[in-house]
């Protein structure tokens, strides 16, 4: 463009740029083309309230609620059966502490974040610390604050007690009732998934493994992209989405997209492209501003062992007296059924590979071992290292109802008693499977094996697939802990009556 003095001059993004033998000078456009320009994402003009908030805040009201009634039901009931003295512990009488020691209590608790939405306000052994912590502040306030008034220690006792005891049952019905509600449809989050296709299965199931969540729809990776982006958006208000579940490959290279998401009203979380490399067990430390994980081996050594290992012996030992009536009549059914031994024993691999002799009920044919080999090419496991057959001619009779009961392992109690094996881990195998062991398989065998295990809950002769077994192996070594333990267990008694997956 050439002005009147002979200069070229050109609009850039409402600047007008003037070329001259000078140098060139940057002078404001007057008039804006006010359709090209843009928002800044930096300072938008319209910011949507965060989505879902009402019932995040209706769940903190009624935890608060229940908390605040147990503490005042455990200190009324107190005050009630210990020693009778006149003090302001007491609640009631007419100069009350009450107000402070809910103030106290609360206030420990929600700094604590049990508060918080998920697992947080499910941390009972969390919130046993901070009704501890909350008693010995109390006290440290009836000493130091007013040290020539009388207290009753029975009374503080007692409270702390009816504390934890009210607290905890207030909390488990809060989750109980918000269980059976969430069952109706209702207090749930719709929610939104973007992911690759190949990860999409998984992530909806990690998803759905919350149960507060409702998937209202999913896209492709790719519907973040700017050509797609609007459209994504537009779709997410359309269907009220609170929460949007988007895969690490569909986010990492999109600098802005969370600038969107919080003009959306929308909370944004990201999913991990490989699970199996996060260990919830990892340790956060800053390098300066950087974040730097710290992995813990998944192993079960130390205390971690021995508290492992206490309650196996001592369930094991139990269980054995129990089922000795039921030991005795199934002897007599394998021995009426067909010729052979009563008990089975097999070579298998244990701990740190080393190899055992596991015991169970015999539910083949003497000669099965041999007859395995012309069998081979019958294997239904699609990677050939596990042996599974669904119509296996060895078994006999009684052995197929031993096994969709799996009445057939109850031996292995006598592996556990010796310390060969516990109630839950990864299933030993035969000497056969894991000479076809690659080098990551191995970890598997860095832990006590057991009669159930994380496997055999989700799926068990289902799992086509050892690959998806020796996953399902790490994910229970890398999140162990006795409760989970006790949920396998109670899963296993659940799977074995529906008969789910066994042959």
């Amino acid at each position: 463009m050439l002005n009147k003095k002979g200069n070229t001059s050109e609009t850039f993004r409402g600047y007008r740029l003037v070329a001259s033998n000078s140098l060139p000078t940057l002078k404001p456009e007057l008039k804006l083309d006010l359709q090209s320009s843009q928002t800044d994402l930096r300072s938008p003009s319209l910011t949507h309230f965060r989505r879902g908030m009402p019932i995040k805040w209706l769940r903190v009201v009624f935890l608060v609620i229940s908390d605040s009634l147990s503490i005042t039901f455990a200190w009324l009931l107190a005050s009630l059966l210990g020693t009778s003295i006149d003090s302001p512990w007491h609640i009631s009488g007419d100069q009350s502490l009450l107000p402070l020691i809910l103030a106290v209590g609360i206030g420990i608790t929600a700094s604590r974040g049990l508060y918080k939405a998920g697992g947080y306000r499910r941390d009972y052994i969390g919130l046993l610390k901070a009704i501890a912590l909350t008693e010995i502040i109390l006290l440290m306030i009836a000493f130091l604050y007013e040290p020539t008034r009388s207290i009753s220690r029975s009374t503080f006792l007692l409270s702390w007690i009816f504390t934890m005891g009210f607290t905890l049952v207030g909390r488990m019905t809060v989750d109980l009732g918000t269980r059976l509600i969430r069952k109706q449809g209702a207090i749930r989050y719709p929610v939104y998934l973007i992911s690759e296709s190949e990860n999409r299965d998984r992530h909806a199931h990690l998803i759905r493994q919350e149960d507060c969540y409702t998937l209202c729809g999913f896209a492709d990776a790719d519907s973040l992209d700017r050509d797609n982006r609007q459209d994504t958006f537009q779709t997410m208000r359309e269907l009220g989405i609170v929460e949007t579940f988007v895969s690490w490959n569909a986010i990492k290279r999109r600098l802005y997209l969370c600038w969107h998401f919080q003009r959306a009203g929308i909370t944004l979380r990201i999913l991990p492209t490989d699970w199996e490399s996060f260990f919830p067990r990892s340790e956060f430390h800053m390098l300066g501003q950087v974040p730097s994980p710290t992995i813990k081996a998944p192993v079960i050594v130390g205390s971690d062992y021995w508290v492992k290992r206490c309650f196996d012996f001592c369930c094991a030992a139990v269980l054995l007296l129990l089922f000795f009536p039921v030991y005795a009549f199934l002897a007599l059914l394998i021995k009426l059924d067909s010729p052979g031994p009563i008990f089975f024993r097999q070579t298998r691999i244990g701990l740190h590979s080393r190899k055992f002799k596991v015991w169970k009920f015999r539910t083949m044919v003497t000669n099965a071992d041999k007859l395995q080999a012309e069998l081979e090419a019958q294997n239904e496991m699609k990677d050939g290292v596990l042996f599974k057959m669904k119509d296996d001619p060895r078994i006999t009779r009684i052995g197929k109802f031993l096994r969709h009961y799996s009445l057939d392992e109850l031996p292995q109690l006598f592996n556990i008693l010796v310390g060969q094996m516990s109630f839950v881990g990864p299933r030993p195998l035969p000497v056969r499977d894991v000479e076809r062991f690659e080098e990551r398989h191995f970890i598997r065998q860095e832990v006590l094996p057991g009669i159930t295990g994380l496997w055999q809950v989700s799926g068990r002769s289902n799992i086509e697939s050892f690959e998806e077994a020796v996953n399902l192996d790490i994910r229970y070594i890398a999140d162990w802990s006795l409760w989970l333990d006790l949920q396998i267990m109670l899963k296993t008694v659940q799977v074995v009556i529906q008969k789910q997956g066994a042959y």
